[in-house]
Parts: structure tokens; sequence; C-alpha cells
């Protein structure tokens, strides 16, 4: 390999082009295999780059830079030194290769190169070499758009000035003569349009920045100037794009579909707004002032794209489809700018090169539904439900059933409210038009299935139910939900109950789903019964169909109606129920809410009477004791049963009377255990009072509530269930797409658009960290910012020369220590900083990966070079070591002799090194046994106040017993739950958290106060003992705590709590004991001793007693004592504690209990 490296190295040394181009692609071949090209690298800079050569020389020596995995400070100087003076090169490809290297170099030295070229730069649009044109367009739109150049104009107005005027040159040249430099110049612009939204490729490039107003204010400049040239010069660009080569046409639709659309809604003034002219914005007036001209413009595009729907390119259809169903939500869209689209769109469903893609299909129709006309809807449902059906993605089919279901109960809304105005009914807008196809139909109809799609139909259908019980969110703004909330609102006529309507109707479409057999899977189901058990609720199905004369409507008439019938066939799909816990719950659902009153009692006899058939499916789950019933957790089946039976009995005579007689034969059965006989024994109690005494029952003992007391959350010993997992995937992938689709979180765009520029919206930066002090020459402070989906920290650091002259060089070098490690393989980075004027910030950053979990840090050393470019400095000390001389002597004179500042270290806290892992206390709870490693360790903080004020029992301020660990709340954390004794200042809380790397780090935290001996002046101060309990994954995260205990404290609560050695919480337990025993010893000692009569009697007699009669009657006496008590007290169960209290004492007992399971040392004995 070095006769390899050697051979292409002398290649590159020749004169010769061709050598030098074969050496290349040899090199870059290495280079692609994976090996460390860096000598070769060196060669390439110092003979071609910084020398005369060919421009295919030139670009494949820039490919081979581009790969290398590092180059020194030094080799950096001489490659822009070489593209500096390429830049003046006659022929202009060779311009062209070094205009495309302006992308890979480090933003730190970007800067002082456009400083310095910035002319030439300038001049490269108005060359006649459309490749030179076509680079330099190409290179800037993806420099311009990033975050770390925006940062750059936002501290040096000069560049900003220049970025500005080279974007509206980026922008002329979409009109360029030449095909290439056209489309590359669309490119740039859609480019910076996304970027404004997303930030996609500024975090392909690795940039961690946070955010200014400055940084939004330039951004939003670039943008409201493009869209203003977009909107002012539309006609142009459509006919240029209209010559553009077919294969370049995809590239001029977005930019004109985005500006045409920020002008037509409205948003460009918002981004105006937002811009550096906020201030005067409100005095500009808007760039279009009627809406006659935004429509006739937003037309004019569409009817630019629509033949290119019917194009032979499958990329190009999705991509104008996709940009006309954004213009179609414009105020003034027409339907049938999104009927058109969506069916070009659903034409590529079977084309073969786009079956990679269905996702993508299946979510821009599903997405856009709502901008359809009713009738398409209708014709769509069918269709995409069997799409959906055949997705392989989880996540996107959650989503597009989420769409699916949200726009069926839109139509179905906005049908009826149009009937019941007076409008023509139109056939196929109720909720059973997704079920009529015929595979969608056996499948809800069948016991069992293989697939889980039904179930998360079910889940969906009902779900969306409930969102639409809730208040529907406001709309501000028009966009893409505009239209879906509107009919929604439309549908419901803001009613509270309207929503009850379709509801019902999925009840009876869904009545199937109760006698699936869904292997153990419960989750679809327990949806469906607590929709049913709420709209039971909401009509008072116990009352009755209610009458006209009571002041019902006709439509409530008919829906309960409908609701009572529902129930009556759900009582006869009792019989048919497969699965034991559904046989119970559903039980459950129906006796809670079934008119008995209504129950005909000519009919009591019969078998198929509603009420006997709830008996004796109560009968047959108590004594089921099959072993698939022992298997699915009998326990809590018999439980509801029982629930059932008590509430059932207590609210009717005859039901009473069978129950009583299924619950004795229940309880006289042997197998039954006690705790059940007991339970059957109370409930039989309260049935045979209800039923002697129905006047003086209490009417809220059986009111139903409406709601459903069960989940498809099992108990601990089940949780390693297939079914269980799947259970709790399944919801968590439902719930996800609901909530993303009917209450998204707004992006941060959105808001700073909505609410003009709020600086609340805007990210502060972390708090930054000076390393040096501050009489040092050179001031340096940092802050990290962390980005664990890519494992990267980045360390931003701010340089200010502190002396009266400039600095001509300055050199940060940075090493690394703990699990840190530098993006190019490097062992440590050099950022080299070039005429720092005084008091001056220069920013500078460095990106660095975090391997494991493990406390690391990042030191720094600066040099600044006071000589530098003065000549040789002469030594001719007699003094100093030979060896040091010889070494300055052959250091390069130019330099000069560096002054070196060692700073501070930089440490990473090792909570940055999490992410908050949510889960359920079931879960958390269930899975902290099984956590292999642990550490236990204590620490101590104190509080001002004490008594009331020191509780958590404060309502009006904030308690400060928790002072010490309020920085928590900003960790990675995810609270689990916490447990606060009120009386007193004790607690336990509960968090997860998960590393960069997927192990698991989950830690409970047990607080007691105790107030303070040494009490000065003033407020008492209060100390707060905690016991931090860690449990992780592996053995290696607990040894990283384990080996700096008070450092982990420092991470997580910023220095407000102190590490206690376990020694000196030993001692402190002893002594606290000991002073304990002796109050004790005191109050007891100062107590004066009760005597009774027969106590003196007995003393006064003297001492003729012997000891055994004194014992005798010793022990007559206490009997007779206690038969007085209980005589006095009578027999009673009351207690003397309030229920407050008994809460007290439970927490309190839960909390000390738990501590004390968990504490280390077993051989301290608490008292």
């Amino acid at each position: 390999m070095d006769i390899l490296f050697a051979q292409i190295q002398a290649d590159l040394r020749s004169n010769d082009a061709l050598r030098q181009s074969g050496a290349l692609l040899q090199a870059l071949q290495q280079s692609a295999a994976g090996r460390d090209t860096s000598p070769i690298a060196k060669t390439a800079v110092e003979e071609i780059v910084a020398a005369p050569s060919s421009a295919v020389s030139k670009k494949l020596a820039f490919d081979l830079i581009r790969s290398s995995p590092r180059l020194t400070p030094h080799l950096w100087d001489s490659l822009i030194s070489g593209v500096i003076s390429d830049f003046h090169f006659p022929d202009p490809d060779v311009s062209a290769a070094a205009v495309s290297f302006l992308s890979a170099i480090p933003s730190h030295l970007l800067s002082s190169l456009i400083s310095q070229s910035h002319q030439t730069i300038s001049s490269f649009f108005d060359s006649s070499s459309s490749n030179l044109r076509f680079s330099i367009t190409e290179t800037l739109g993806c420099i311009l758009a990033r975050d770390d150049l925006v940062v750059l104009c936002e501290n040096n107005v000069n560049l900003l000035d220049r970025v500005s005027s080279w974007w509206g040159r980026i922008g002329l040249n979409m009109l360029d003569p030449s095909d290439a430099v056209s489309k590359v110049a669309f490119d740039s612009v859609g480019r910076l349009f996304k970027e404004f939204e997303s930030k996609k490729m500024s975090r392909l490039a690795g940039d961690k920045l946070v955010d200014s107003e400055n940084s939004v204010a330039i951004r939003s400049n670039w943008v409201s100037s493009m869209v203003d040239f977009v909107w002012k010069r539309r006609v142009s660009l459509m006919s240029r794009a209209l010559v553009l080569p077919v294969e370049s046409f995809r590239a001029s639709v977005f930019p004109l579909v985005y500006g045409v659309k920020a002008v037509a809604s409205g948003s460009v003034e918002a981004i105006r707004k937002l811009s550096s002219k906020g201030s005067a914005a409100d005095g500009v007036t808007p760039l279009v002032s009627g809406n006659a001209e935004k429509f006739v413009g937003v037309s004019d595009v569409v009817m630019h794209l629509s033949p290119f729907l019917e194009s032979l390119d499958p990329a190009l259809i999705f991509e104008v489809a996709i940009n006309m169903l954004y213009l179609a939500d414009v105020p003034g869209g027409k339907p049938e700018w999104a009927s058109g689209s969506i069916i070009a769109i659903l034409t590529l469903w079977d084309r073969q090169e786009f079956s990679s893609a269905r996702e993508s299909i299946v979510r821009a129709v599903v997405t856009n539904l709502h901008l359809l006309d009713l009738n398409m809807q209708v014709s769509l449902f069918k269709r995409l439900l069997l799409m959906v059906r055949n997705l392989r993605a989880e996540s996107d089919r959650m989503h597009a059933l989420a769409c699916i279901c949200r726009t069926a109960l839109c139509v179905d809304l906005f049908a009826k409210e149009s009937v019941r105005r007076g409008q023509k009914p139109l056939a196929g807008t109720d909720i059973a038009s997704l079920f009529e196809d015929v595979r969608i139909k056996e499948d809800l109809n069948s016991v069992t299935s293989k697939s889980l799609f039904r179930e998360e139909l079910v889940a969906s259908l009902v779900e969306s139910c409930f969102q639409l019980s809730l208040p529907l969110p406001e709309q501000k703004n028009s966009g893409m939900e505009s239209r879906v909330i509107g009919a929604l609102a439309y549908g419901t006529g803001y009613g509270a109950l309207n929503w009850t309507e379709p509801a019902l109707e999925v009840v009876e479409v869904c009545r199937p789903c109760v006698k699936w057999d869904c292997e153990g899977r419960t989750y679809a189901i327990d949806c469906y019964l607590k929709l049913l058990v709420r709209l039971c609720h909401i009509y008072d199905t116990r009352g009755g169909v209610k009458r006209v004369k009571d002041g019902a409507s006709q439509d409530q008439i008919l829906n309960e109606t409908r609701l009572q019938n529902l129930q009556r066939e759900l009582v006869n799909d009792l019989r048919e129920v497969n699965t034991p816990r559904v046989s119970a719950r559903l039980i459950w659902a129906l006796a809670e809410h079934i008119d008995l009153e209504g129950l005909d009692p000519l009919l009591a006899d019969d078998p198929d009477d509603p009420l006997n058939i709830i008996v004796a499916n109560i009968h047959k789950v108590m004594l089921n004791m099959d072993s698939s019933a022992m298997s699915t957790n009998r326990l809590q089946d018999v439980q509801a049963v029982l629930l059932s039976a008590q509430r059932l009995g207590s609210r009717n005579s005859r039901a009473g009377q069978l129950l009583s007689k299924e619950l004795e034969e229940f309880r006289n059965n042997g197998s039954v255990d006690s705790v059940n006989k007991h339970q059957c024994r109370l409930i039989l109690q309260r049935i045979k009072y209800a039923t002697l005494y129905p006047d003086y029952r209490w009417a809220g003992v059986s009111e139903a509530k409406g709601d459903y007391p069960f989940s498809h959350h099992k108990l601990t010993v089940q949780f390693y269930e297939v079914s269980a997992a799947q259970d709790r995937k399944l919801e968590g992938l439902v719930h996800k797409a609901i909530l993303e689709l009917w209450r998204p979180d707004p992006s941060e765009l959105a808001l700073m658009l909505s609410s003009k520029i709020d600086s609340t919206l805007l990210k502060i930066p972390p708090r930054a960290f000076a390393l040096t002090g501050s009489s040092d020459p050179c001031y340096v402070e940092a802050y990290h910012l962390a980005d664990p989906s890519d494992g990267r920290m980045t360390l931003h650091l701010k340089v200010i020369n502190l002396t009266e002259i400039e600095l001509n060089r300055v050199d940060i070098r940075v090493g690394l220590t703990g699990a840190l490690y530098f993006m190019d393989g490097s062992p440590q980075a050099v950022r080299q900083l070039r005429n720092l004027v005084s008091q001056d910030p220069v920013p500078c950053s460095i990106t660095v990966g975090a391997s494991h979990f493990e406390r690391c840090a990042l030191w720094l050393q600066v040099l600044y070079y006071p000589f530098y470019g003065m000549g040789p400095i002469h030594y001719e000390g007699e003094g100093e070591d030979p060896q040091i001389v010889q070494q300055k002597k052959s250091s390069k004179p130019e330099l000069g002799e560096p002054v070196i500042l060692r700073c501070q270290p930089y440490k990473i806290p090792l909570t940055e090194l999490l992410l908050p892992h949510k889960i359920s206390p079931v879960e958390y709870f269930r899975l902290w046994p099984s956590l292999p490693a642990i550490v236990e360790y204590t620490g101590m903080y104190t509080y001002e106040g004490s008594g009331f004020m020191a509780t958590a029992a404060k309502q009006y301020d904030a308690s400060p017993f928790l002072i010490g660990l309020k920085s928590l709340e900003s960790k990675p954390f995810h609270k689990v739950c916490s447990h606060i004794i009120r009386t007193v200042a004790g607690f336990q809380l509960c968090y997860a958290a998960k590393t960069w790397h997927g192990g698991f780090l989950w830690m409970m935290i047990f607080g007691a106060s105790e107030v303070s001996r040494n009490v000065d002046l003033g407020d008492e101060t209060t100390t707060m003992m905690c016991k931090f309990v860690v449990r992780a994954s592996d053995a290696s995260i607990t040894k990283e705590i384990e080996s700096d205990l008070q450092g982990w404290l420092d991470d997580l609560t910023d220095g407000g709590c102190e590490y206690l050695p376990e020694d000196e919480v030993r001692t402190a337990a002893a002594e606290r004991l000991k002073i304990s025993m002796e109050r004790i010893a005191l109050l007891k000692a100062a107590k004066p001793r009760h005597k009774d009569k027969s106590e003196s009697e007995e003393e006064s007699s003297g001492e003729e007693l012997d000891d055994e009669e004194r014992e005798k009657r010793k022990k007559k006496k206490d009997k007779k004592k206690l038969q007085e008590e209980e005589k006095s007290k009578g027999p009673s169960t009351l207690s003397k504690l309030t229920a407050e209290e008994v809460e007290h004492l439970a927490l309190q007992a839960a909390v000390i209990q738990e501590w004390h399971v968990l504490c280390k040392d077993r051989e301290t004995k608490v008292y």
C-alpha cells in the first residue's frame, strides 16, 4: 500500500495532466475503500490546488480533499490561497471547480474568504461561461440558506448586504438563457423556501445552532424578497419553465407554487413583519391589495401546471399533483384542482417504479381528502381503505386511518346538517359506507382474523369520536386544517351533543367486534365499550326512551330508541362472546345502563329476557374454571362481574333476587377463595338492605357516572404476554396518529407567524461559561448544544481580543477526554482565527460525537501570536538548553513565538447524554426490579421555613420544601409519578430516562425533612434528607455515576444538593435515635404514675401477700378493667382519625417502607 501511495504522489508531482488525473482517480478509489488518504490529499493541495493545473485535475483534487478525513490548519491555508488564485484563472472551468469547493469550506474560514473575494464572486454571475454561472448559482444556493451563514451575517453587516444581493442574483438566474443555470437557480430558491420551514439542509450539514431574533429576521427578509420576486415575475418564470427540458421542469414547480401561495394566503405579510423591516412593516403597503388579483395569480399557476398531470414521467406527475393540492387550499380554491391532482396521484399506485412509494401516495391523498367535494370523498373511502390495508409501515397506516376516520365523521356531520337545512340527502355519506366493501365487511363480521387491520380501524374510529366530543381547536389562519374545522363546526353547529349522532352510528356498525377472538388482545374492544358507556350515560338509557311531553325532540327520541335496540342486540350477543374478559366487561357495560324498569314482567321466566341472559352470563363467568379462563387472569373477570352484580341487584328487586341466588351458589363453591367469599357476603347484605328498605337507600350508590373502569392493561404477572405487548403498541400508534392529526403541535415558525414576533417563542441559548480569566489577553466563553438524534455535541465558542492591538492570528486547540471523538477521527482540533480586532467577538464552533455514556470534557488551549508576520526572531541566550534553542530556530520564523493560555476544561454534564423516557407508572414499577445495576446514595439540602410553611400543603405560593430539586424539571428526565405527604415534608419522586445509546436509567428519590437544631435569628431552616436510588440496564452506567457522586448530584440539581457519605448518614441516624430515646426517657420519668383504689389498698395492706396471690389479683383486675372498657365503648369499627389523616398516614407508611426495603445497610434498626 505504501508503494501504491508513493506512486500516486509521484504522479501528482509530475506536470502531465493525464498522469495526474489517473493518480487522483486511484486515490479516490482508495478513499472509497475506507483507507486514509491524508498524505495524498496533502500532496494534492500542494501540487494541484496551489499550482496551475487543468480543470479536470482540479475537480478530482477537490473531490479527494472532500473525502479526506482531516486536514491540518496549514493545509487549509494553502487550500484557500489556491482557491482564491483559481478565481482569477483564465479558464472559466477552473474557476467553476474552485467555486464548487466553497460549500466544503468550514464556516469559521468562510467569512474571511467571502470578505476577500466578494467582488470576484459577484462578477461570476455576469460571466459569459454558462458552466461558471451554473457553479456559482449551485454553490451559493447550498451555502447561503444554511444556519451557520445566517449567524455569520448576524455578526457582520457587510456580509449580510453581500449575501442579500447574491440572493437577488440567484433569483434573476431563474430566467437565465441556459437551461442548466435556470434549473439550478430554481433549485436554490426552492431550497431557501424549504429551509425557512424545516431546516432540513442545516441539520444534514451538522449545524446545531439556536435561532435568535436577528437570525429569524435575516432569513425572513431573504424569503420575503424572493416571494416578492416570484410573484411579480411569475408570468416570465412560467414561460421560462415551459421551455425547460421535461426532466428539469420539476425544479421550477415548488418555487412558483410557494411564492404564489404565500401571497394568496397572506403569509408573506407576516413574514415581512418577522424580517428586519418588522418595525416599518406595518406602514408598508401590501404586495397585492385585492382578492381578485390573488385568485387570478393562483389560477394562472394552476392552469400552467395542469397539463403536466398527464405526463409520462411518474416523478413529475407526483411533484405537480402535490403542489397543486398545496394551491387548492388557498381562499377561493376549487375542488376541481384537488380532484384532478388526487386522481393523477392514484394512477401511480400500480406503477412499478412507484411500488416503494405507496406510503407517500396514500399520505398525500388522505391528507387532502377534505379539499374534495362530498361525492368524490364518498367514492374514495372504499378504495382508500383497501389501499391503507396493504401499507407496510405502521405509522403511515395509522396516519392514513386517522385521516380517513376524521374525514368520514366530517362528511357524515356535514351531510346530516345539510339535510336539516333542506338540502337533498346524498347517498353513501354515513359511517356504514366505510364497511360496504365485501372484504372489509367480512373481516369485521368474522370471529378470527390474521391481520390487525380491523382492530386498528375500530380503535381509530372510536378515538376520533372522542376527539370530536372535545372542543374544536381554534383556527386563526387559513391553512390545511381550516376547511376541516369549518366543516366539523358546520356539522355540529357548535352544539354540545351533535357529535353523538355519528358516534351512535359507529357503535352500531362496529357491534360485531365484541364477538372477536383476538388472541387475548382487548384494546379495540375496550375502546368500543368505552364509547358505548359514554353514549348510554349521555342519553340516560336507564330511564328508558323519553317522550315528547317530557321535552324530548324527535332526534333525541330516535337516537334513544336506536341505543335501546343496540343494547338488546348486545345482550343477545353475550352468548357468542369468545373472550372471558370481554364477556365480563360487556356484562358490566350493559348491566350498568340497561332499562330494568322497562322490561316486561310477564316475560320474567323467559330465557330470552335480557335480565335472565345477563344473570346467566354472570353465572357463567363466576364458575368458569377451564384452563383458558385461568390463563387470562380470571381474578379480574370475577371482580368485574361481582361489581356488576352489586350495582345491578341494588337498583332492582327482581335482579336482586336472581343475583342473590347466584351469589349464594358461588359463595358455597369449594373452589372459591376466602376473599371472594367475604366479598359475596358483603354484596348480599347490601342487596338485602336495598330490597328491604327501598325508600332509605342512597340514590348515589348505584348511580351511573359514564366511566369505564377497565383497561387493556393487565396485572403484573401478565405484562410479558404477547397480546399485552401488542395492545400497548397499538394504543401508542393510534393515540400518536390521532393527536398529531386532531391536536398537532404548531411549529415555531407557525407560532411566530401567528403572533408577529415574540421573543418568548425563540429559543434562548444555553448559559455560557467563561473558560479564561478576566485579565487574560484573550477571553473565551463557551456553551454547548446537544443533538441526541445524531449523537453529536457542538461547542460554540466566543473569543474576544482584550488587548489594545490587533491579533493577526489566534489558534484554538481542542482536546477530548472521555467518550467524545472528533467527527473526522483526528486526535485534536485546531481553529485558526485571523485578524482579531480589539474588543470584537469572533465566534467559532467544534462538533464532536459521543460513543457511549461516560463523563467527558473538552480541553481548550489558546495560542495567540502577537508577532505574527513580523519576521524571524533570533535567540542568542547562553543559559538556555541547546535543544530548546534548536527547536525554536527550526520553527517557522514568520509565526513568531506564541503565547499559550491554558483554559479551564469544559465539562459535559452526564445528564446531557440522557433522553426522557415516557412510561406509565404501572410499567415503570413492573420493570424496576428487572434493571440489574443499582447505586444508592444520600443527599441533603436546606430550605427556609418550618411548620405549615415548610410543607406541601401550602395552597398559594410555591412550597419551598422541594427547592433543592427544582432544577430537575429542566433535565432530560420523564417524571413518572410522585407521592407527596402533605402534613410533613416527605415525598417520593420517580424519574425515567434512557441514554443516547439505548441503555435505561431510572431513579427514585425519597425525601424526609428534619428541623435544624442550630437555628440562628431569622427564619428557621429545615434540612431535607434525600435518598437517591438509581437503577440501570448496564453496570457501566451506574459505575460512571458512582465514580463521582457529588458531580452527578451537581449535574442533576445544579449544585442544589450536597452528597452525604454513608458513614455520616449512619452516625447522624444513631445520634437522632439517641436524642429521641433520651427525650422519651425524660418524659416517662417526669410523668406521675396513675394509681387506682385497689393498688392503694394493696400497698396499705403491707407485704403480707406472697407473689402468687399478687399475680392472681393483678390478672383479675386487668380482666375486669378490659370488660368495663368494652362495655363503655360498645362494638364499633369507627376511627377517630379523619379521612385526610388516614391518607397521610398511609402515604407516609408507603414511602418509609419503600425506603427501608431499598436501604443498603440492613443492620440499622429503625425505631
